[in-house]
C-alpha cells in the first residue's frame, strides 16, 4: 500500500516537469531553489565524470550552477522525508545544468560542516537556513557538548531562519528546538540550581518559539499542546524565583523576570491560539458570551496524545522522540502557583474583586506597587491609590511579606506574587482615573512602568481589562488628543477603506455610525489598554502583540460601543507598514453585531464560489470556484482586495448567533437548489430548451452547494453546531409549514431540496466526527457525540415514517432527503450504522419498504452489524 502510494506521488511530481512555467519560485525562495537544484546538477557531473562520491555534496567544490523552481523544493523536501530517492535528478527535463567558469562561493553552513568557528559564522548563520540535515546535526552538536557560549549561539542560530524559512528541513529544526527544550525538564526534579545555570539558553529558545511565525508552525506540525507542557514548569519555578536586583526587566537580557515572563507570555499565546472553532451565544440577557479553551484541555490534548503513540506503538516514526520521563501525564495540579493564577484569572473574569480578601500579604504588594507607580508620577499623592486603605491600616495586615521594602524600589518578589498583587492595582488605578483623582497620562505612565518592571503583568492587565469591558460599568473618555490620543487625523480614511473592503466583499453596510462633527469616544478600560499599546517599543512588540493584539481585539467585539475602526485608526498612526494588515483586522468588526452583515458575507461566499443567480436562474460568469472564493495572494503594491471567502474564515468565529448563521446558510442552499431545478426545466420555449442543465451535471452542483454549506457551517460553529443541525435546526425545517415551505416550488425542485440538505447534514458531521472508527485515544470524546446525535436523527426520520410526526414540507422533500441520506450513510459512512440502535435500523427499514426501497433497506441493515443478523434474514425470507 505504501509503495503505490509513493508511485502515486512520484508519478505526479513528474507530470509537474512539464508545467515549470508555473512553478516559478517566489523571490524570497529563489535562492534555495537553485542551490536544490544545483545539488542535482552536482550529482549528474560527478556521475559524468566517474567520481565515485557523486551524492558527497557537502564540500561542493564544483563550479557547476542551474536554476531551480519550487519543483526542486518540492523533491528535496520529499528526499529529506525519504518519500523520493535521489534518482528523481535524473528524470527528463529535471534540470538544465549552466556552466560557468568562476567558482562558486563556499556558503556559511558548508564552512560549519568544514570545521570553521560557529562564533565567527553566527551572523550568517542566523539569516541563512540549513540547506540539509547534516548541517543541522553539526550545529545541534554544539548546542549539546559547546561552550556555554556556543551553546547560546547555537541555540538562537536554530530559532533563526533554519527554523522560519528552512522549507525542506523545517521539521527535523522543530525536533532539535524541542528536543533541547525539553532537555532541562525533568519533571520529577525541584532542582532550581539547574534552571538558572541554563538560563540564557532557555532565554534564547523560548523567545524563539515565541515569534507570530513560529507559532504558526507550531500549530501546522500539531505541536502546541506538547510545547504548552514544556512551558508550563518553566514558569513555575521560575516564577518562584526572587530577581537579584531591583531593576525592570529586559526582554533581551537573561534574568529571572525575562525567562519567566517570555515563558509565560509564550503560554498564554499558545493557550489562546490553539482553540477548536469558538462556540458563540447570546445568553438570555443578550449579552455577548464566548466560551474559552481551558489550560487543561491542552493538557487533556497532550497526555491522549501520549497515550496514543503508546498504544499504537509509533512513536519511533513520530516527528518528536522525548525522554520516557517527558512522556508521563501531566496535570496542571503539577504545577500550583500556575494553578493558583489561573483559578484566581477566572474568577476575576467571572466577577469584580471582592472587597474581603482573606491574604492580606497580597494587599500589601498591591499598596507598595501603587506607592511606587505614585511616587514615579510626580502629579499624583501618595495618598490618592490605595487598596482598601481601611484594611491596610489595620493592624491585622501584619508585617509584609520577605522582598517587600517601604520605599520607591520595585520590590524582589517571585512573580507569581507580583501577578497576584496586579488585578488588584489595576482596580485601584483605574476607578482613580474615572473619578478624577488620576490623569490619563499618569495612568498609561504608571501602567508602563508595572509592565517594564515585569512584562507578564502585561497578561493580568489585558485580563483584567478584558473583562471589565463586559461589564458595562465604565464611561466613555473623549480621544481629544490632550488627554487621550485623537484618532481624526486617520480614522475617516480608514472608514472609507474598511467600507471598500467590505463592499469589494459583497457587504454593503456603512460602519460609521456616528456624524463627523462628534468626537470620537472609547470606554475606559479600551482607551487605556490602546494607550498602553501605543507605547510599546516596536522591538518589544513581537514578543507581546499576541498579548497586546488580541486583549485589544476581545474588548472591541466585547463592548456595544463601535470602537474597532477608532482603534485601527490609532493603531495605523503609529505603525504605518501594518496598515493593510489593520484595514483587515478591523473589516472583521461589523460582523460580531450585525446579522446583516453576516447574512450578506454568507450569500457573497456562495455568489462568488458558484456565480450568480438572476431570475432564479443560474448566471455563468468566468470568475467563479474556490481561486474566486478565497481569492489570490495578497499584494502589497496594490489596493486590499479580499476575498468573501477568505473574510468569512477570518470572521467566523467572531459572529454573535451562530444559530441564524445556519439557518441562513441552509436558506442560501435551498434556493440554490431550486435554481438548479430551473435550469433542467423543460417548461421552456422549444426555442430555449437547448441551454437547459442535464439532471447529472444538475447533480453535481448540489454536491458542490453542498460541500461549501458544510464546510461554512463546520468554521463557524464546530462541535456544537452541528449537533444542532442535526438534533434542532434541520428537523425544525422540515417540519416547518408556510407560503415558503420546503416542497412547494415544484417536483424537480422538491427533489433537489431533499437532496441538498442530506449532503449538506452528512459531510458537515463526516467533517467533524469522521468517517470511520476513531481511534480508542478518543473515542470518550468523538464517538460517543456522534452515536447519540447520529441515533437521534435517524429515529427522528423512523417516527415520521411510521406517522407519529407530522410533516410541514412537501412529501418529494421529504422522500428525497431520507432516501438520499440513507443511501450516503450506506455507501460512504457505514461505521456510523454500526452505532445505531437495531430497534431504529428496524423501524427505518420497515418504513423504506413501504416505499417499495427494500435493496436500501437490506443494505442498510446488513450494515447494522451482528445484533442486526436477525433483522436481515427475516428480511430476506
Amino acid at each position: 500500500m505504501v509503495s503505490a502510494i509513493k508511485g502515486e506521488l512520484v508519478s505526479s511530481l513528474q507530470i509537474l516537469v512539464q508545467f515549470s512555467g508555473l512553478l516559478s519560485p517566489p523571490p524570497a525562495t529563489v535562492h534555495f531553489a537553485n542551490t536544490a537544484a544545483r545539488k542535482a546538477a552536482v550529482v549528474l557531473s560527478d556521475l559524468k565524470s566517474g567520481n565515485e562520491n557523486f551524492y558527497g555534496y557537502s564540500k561542493d567544490n564544483s563550479p557547476i550552477k542551474a536554476v531551480g523552481n519550487m519543483l526542486h523544493l518540492i523533491v528535496e523536501a520529499c528526499i529529506a522525508r525519504n518519500l523520493v530517492d535521489t534518482s528523481a535528478y535524473f528524470w527528463p527535463g529535471y534540470l538544465v545544468p549552466l556552466e560557468e567558469s568562476s567558482r562558486a562561493q563556499e556558503s556559511s553552513w558548508s564552512s560549519l560542516t568544514d570545521g570553521s568557528p560557529l562564533m565567527e559564522l553566527k551572523d550568517a548563520l542566523m539569516v541563512t537556513p540549513a540547506s540539509s540535515v547534516a548541517e543541522l546535526e553539526k550545529l545541534y552538536s554544539f548546542a549539546v557538548s559547546g561552550s556555554e557560549e556556543e551553546k547560546l549561539v547555537a541555540s538562537k542560530v536554530l530559532c533563526g531562519a533554519s527554523l522560519l524559512r528552512g522549507w525542506n528541513i523545517q521539521e527535523h529544526v522543530v525536533q532539535m528546538v524541542l528536543k533541547l527544550l525539553s532537555s532541562f525538564l525533568p519533571l520529577d526534579s525541584r532542582s532550581d540550581r539547574r534552571y538558572v545555570q541554563h538560563m540564557p539558553m532557555l532565554h534564547a529558545l523560548i523567545l524563539g518559539i515565541s515569534s507570530v511565525d513560529a507559532v504558526h508552525i507550531l500549530s501546522m506540525y500539531g505541536l502546541v499542546p506538547e510545547v504548552a507542557a514544556m512551558l508550563m514548569p518553566l514558569c513555575e519555578i521560575f516564577g518562584s524565583l526572587p530577581p537579584s536586583d531591583h531593576r525592570s526587566c529586559n526582554f533581551e537580557e537573561a534574568s529571572v523576570y525575562s525567562v519567566f515572563s517570555s515563558a509565560f507570555l509564550s503560554l498564554l499565546r499558545l493557550w489562546k491560539f490553539h482553540r477548536p472553532p469558538i462556540e458563540n451565544a447570546l445568553s438570555r440577557h443578550g449579552v455577548f458570551v464566548r466560551s474559552e479553551l481551558s489550560l487543561d484541555f491542552l493538557l487533556l490534548l497532550r497526555n491522549s496524545r501520549s497515550a496514543l503513540k503508546n498504544l499504537s506503538n509509533v512513536s519511533k516514526s513520530s516527528i518528536l522522540q522525548f525522554d520516557p520521563l517527558f512522556q508521563k501525564p501531566v496535570y496542571i495540579d503539577s504545577f500550583p502557583k500556575l494553578r493558583a493564577w489561573y483559578f484566581q484569572n477566572q474568577a476575576c473574569i467571572a466577577s469584580t474583586l471582592s472587597t474581603v480578601y482573606n491574604r492580606p500579604n497580597v494587599l500589601h504588594v498591591a499598596n507598595i506597587i501603587l506607592k511606587i507607580i505614585c511616587h514615579k508620577v510626580s502629579t499624583c499623592p501618595p495618598c490618592v491609590l490605595s487598596v482598601n486603605p481601611q484594611s491596610t491600616s489595620n493592624s491585622s495586615m501584619g508585617s509584609p511579606p520577605p522582598g517587600v521594602k517601604e520605599d520607591s524600589q520595585w520590590p524582589t518578589l517571585p512573580a507569581w506574587e507580583v501577578l497576584e498583587a496586579v488585578p488588584f492595582v489595576l482596580e485601584a488605578v483605574l476607578t482613580a482615573c474615572a473619578h478624577g483623582r488620576l490623569s490619563s497620562r499618569d495612568l498609561i505612565t504608571g501602567l508602563r512602568d508595572l509592565a517594564d518592571f515585569l512584562p507578564a503583568s502585561l497578561a493580568a492587565i489585558v485580563s483584567y481589562f478584558s473583562a471589565e469591558i463586559t461589564r458595562g460599568i465604565w464611561k466613555p473618555v473623549m480621544l481629544n488628543g490632550t488627554d487621550w490620543p485623537s484618532p481624526a487625523a486617520t480614522l475617516p480614511v480608514v472608514e472609507s477603506e474598511i467600507n471598500e473592503v467590505l463592499a469589494l466583499a459583497g457587504v454593503n453596510i456603512n460602519i460609521s455610525s456616528r456624524p463627523r462633527s462628534v468626537m470620537p469616544m472609547l470606554p475606559l478600560p479600551i482607551a487605556a489598554l490602546i494607550s498602553l499599546s501605543i507605547t510599546v517599543k516596536m522591538e518589544e512588540f513581537s514578543h507581546l502583540h499576541g498579548i497586546i493584539g488580541q486583549g485589544i481585539e476581545i474588548c472591541a467585539t466585547s463592548s456595544s460601543w463601535p470602537s474597532m475602526q477608532i482603534i485601527g485608526a490609532l493603531w495605523s498612526q503609529k505603525v504605518r507598514r501594518w496598515h493593510d494588515f489593520i484595514i483587515l483586522a478591523c473589516s472583521r468588526s461589523p460582523f460580531t453585531r450585525d446579522n446583516t452583515a453576516v447574512a450578506q458575507l454568507i450569500r457573497s461566499c456562495f455568489t462568488s464560489f458558484l456565480g450568480p443567480s438572476v431570475d432564479g436562474h443560474s448566471c455563468y460568469v468566468a470568475n467563479r470556484g474556490v481561486t474566486n472564493l478565497l481569492g489570490k495572494t495578497l499584494d502589497e503594491r496594490a489596493r486590499l482586495v479580499v476575498a468573501p471567502g477568505f473574510l468569512y474564515m477570518r470572521s467566523c468565529q467572531l459572529f454573535p448567533d451562530n444559530n441564524f448563521v445556519c439557518e441562513e446558510i441552509l436558506k442560501v442552499v435551498i434556493e440554490r437548489a431550486r435554481t438548479l431545478a430551473n435550469d433542467c426545466s423543460s417548461e421552456r420555449p422549444a426555442h430555449l430548451r437547448s441551454d437547459c442543465m442535464t439532471l447529472s451535471d444538475a447533480s453535481s452542483l448540489v454536491e458542490q452547494i453542498s460541500s461549501l454549506a458544510a464546510t461554512m457551517l463546520c468554521h463557524a460553529g464546530g462541535v456544537n453546531l452541528i449537533r444542532l443541525l442535526y438534533e434542532h435546526i434541520l428537523p425544525t425545517l422540515l417540519l416547518s409549514a408556510g407560503e415558503d415551505k420546503l416542497g412547494s416550488a415544484g417536483l424537480v425542485c422538491s427533489l433537489f431540496e431533499g437532496y441538498a440538505l442530506a449532503y449538506v447534514l452528512l459531510w458537515s458531521g463526516a467533517s467533524i466526527w469522521g468517517v470511520g472508527e476513531t481511534s480508542p485515544a478518543y473515542a470518550s470524546i468523538y464517538t460517543s457525540k456522534r452515536q447519540r446525535i447520529v441515533d437521534r436523527h435517524l429515529e427522528f426520520m423512523a417516527k415520521v415514517m411510521e406517522g407519529n410526526i407530522v410533516l410541514g414540507c412537501g412529501e418529494t422533500t421529504w422522500r428525497s432527503y431520507v432516501l438520499c441520506f440513507v443511501g450516503l450513510l450506506v455507501d460512504f459512512v457505514p461505521a456510523w450504522i454500526l452505532e445505531v440502535k437495531l430497534e431504529t435500523l428496524q423501524k427505518l427499514a420497515s418504513g423504506l419498504r413501504k416505499w417499495h426501497k427494500g435493496d436500501l433497506a437490506l443494505s442498510l441493515l446488513e450494515r447494522g452489524g451482528k445484533k442486526a443478523v436477525t433483522s436481515v434474514v427475516e428480511s430476506l425470507l
